[in-house]
């Protein structure tokens, strides 16, 4: 198989010791870093839609530095104080430290569970089911709220951000041989960009199972797909699907 060009559907690494650039190196192939869908915050005026006061919410839970970002934002653009005694409930560490971007860390409450799911965040919210928690989240998003139903907590969603096609250029080619995606709106924006798309030599990878549906209800092939057993990542997923397909360098 003719491997030349590879599009993953993110924003380039910063570090240079990214995986991605070890993988050009070994197999002779370029990487170009186009991600297929951006991130917009609603506004002032979109927010009030939806009849929040956050005010109201002792509590809000985060599942993405995302909705940090936008959050805070909003509330900035709402004039909204932000009260010392709210407390903040995220889904890993990483989200939590993030908030430090905006608020003096040890100064606040501030709740986590270890492995970035909902659902193992419901015994912090049972534990404190006093509060009235604002949750934040985006246009689109996947996180099963059964449990905090079953629990009987007190949560309202808010829709802060909302994810968007980045658009090509008209008459701009996909002359990839390898396009690599990471979400379902990934896949609903090559097909609103390239209609006419012919997969025939273009291999597909995704990450997470709603991605690698996405690629199936779209009427396409995939051809590998991350996280598995064998290729937890998908710097190791590609590595592992051009040592089947291509000779490395050397």
């Amino acid at each position: 198989m003719k491997i030349n060009k590879i599009l993953v559907s993110q924003p380039k690494p910063t570090s240079e010791k990214s995986p991605y650039y070890e993988l050009e190196e070994k197999y002779g192939v370029e990487l170009v870093f186009r991600p297929f869908i951006k991130v917009e915050g609603l506004t002032a005026r979109e927010f009030r839609q939806q009849k929040i006061n956050i005010p109201d919410f002792t509590a809000i839970i985060f599942t993405a530095r995302t909705a940090i970002d936008h959050f805070f934002r909003l509330a900035e653009e709402l004039r909204y104080q932000i009260p010392d005694t709210l407390k903040y409930f995220c889904t890993s560490e990483s989200i939590a430290l993030y908030l430090q971007k905006y608020i003096v860390y040890r100064k606040r409450k501030i709740f986590y569970c270890e492995n970035g799911k909902i659902a193992d965040l419901v015994p912090l919210l049972v534990k404190h089911n006093k509060e009235n928690y604002l949750y934040v989240v985006s246009d689109v998003h996947k996180d099963d709220t059964t449990l905090l139903d079953k629990h009987k907590i007190k949560y309202t969603k808010a829709v802060m951000y909302r994810t968007v096609s980045n658009d090509f250029a008209p008459g701009e080619p996909l002359d990839y041989d390898v396009l690599v995606f990471f979400s379902p709106a990934g896949i609903q924006s090559l097909k609103k960009n390239f209609p006419d798309f012919d997969q025939t030599n273009v291999a597909i990878g995704t990450f997470g199972t709603t991605t690698a549906q996405a690629v199936h209800d779209a009427g396409l092939r995939l051809d590998f797909e991350a996280p598995t057993p064998q290729t937890p990542s998908m710097p190791a997923a590609l590595d592992n699907f051009l040592k089947n397909n291509i000779e490395a360098k050397g």
